[in-house]
């Protein structure tokens, strides 16, 4: 079972958000998309939203140090153990607060709003079951996975992070994730799942964030009058852009 579940589970999960993924792209790019409702109900959504974005960029940044990052590289610019858990402990608990809030929002928004209701799938059922789960068994791992059986401690840079970069390799370290504690253990399966069904529902909107949109320039409005532009006013003005398609008020005169 272990070599199932840590061994061969890892990458058929992958297989399927990859290939789920092209195929997608490839056969329904128009159900490429979150199927926005915020035309049904908004108040709750500006409040949401941001609060399970945010959150959840934060847990990532911690599963990034937690997972990727070894411990003997912290342990060498003397961030030790001790100051990492309360890093984790704090940073990870804020994460968690924001996303749990958040998506308590998100789901009691879309079953009591009628509107937002009847364009629940469900395949966004499922989503949000295995999300939920993901979220409150990570949670749980936090605040209660750092005692193994018998009340020993538990490092889980030491069992779950070797064996996530050891995948990379293509040869996982089954007995290091198998040393795991129950909640930790838990907590992957149910991000594996939530991985292998990523595709097939409204979270494939990740794959195209919009991010140019932080690096667009400013939006050039037409006016109607003659003020001048920054960049008619001589090189030395800072940067602007002329209107566009409409004449000086002079040459119309």
């Amino acid at each position: 079972m272990n070599t199932f579940l840590w061994g061969m589970l890892p990458y058929a999960c992958v297989t399927l958000l990859v290939g789920g993924t092209i195929w997608r792209y490839k056969y329904d790019q128009f159900g490429w998309t979150t199927r926005s409702s915020q035309l049904y109900e908004s108040k709750l959504l500006k409040i949401a939203s941001p609060l399970f974005h945010f959150g959840l960029i934060m847990a990532i940044a911690g599963h990034f140090m937690g997972l990727v990052i070894p411990k003997r590289w912290t342990d060498a610019i003397g961030f030790h153990q001790h100051q990492y858990h309360l890093l984790a402990l704090g940073g990870g608990l804020v994460a968690a607060a924001m996303i749990i809030v958040g998506l308590f929002m998100l789901i009691m928004r879309r079953r009591t709003t009628g509107e937002v209701f009847n364009a629940t799938t469900v395949n966004d059922k499922v989503m949000y079951i295995f999300l939920t789960g993901a979220v409150l068994l990570g949670t749980a791992a936090t605040l209660f996975g750092t005692r193994g059986a018998g009340g020993t401690e538990h490092n889980y840079r030491e069992t779950v992070s070797i064996w996530f970069r050891s995948l990379f390799t293509f040869q996982p370290d089954v007995q290091a994730m198998a040393a795991a504690t129950p909640v930790f253990k838990a907590h992957v399966i149910i991000a594996l799942l939530l991985f292998a069904i990523w595709p097939f529902t409204r979270l494939v909107h990740a794959f195209s964030a919009p991010l140019k949109y932080l690096f667009r320039p400013y939006i050039v409005y037409r006016t109607r009058d003659g003020v001048p532009t920054p960049s008619s006013q001589g090189s030395g003005s800072r940067r602007g852009w002329d209107p566009v398609g409409t004449p000086d008020r002079k040459a119309r005169r």
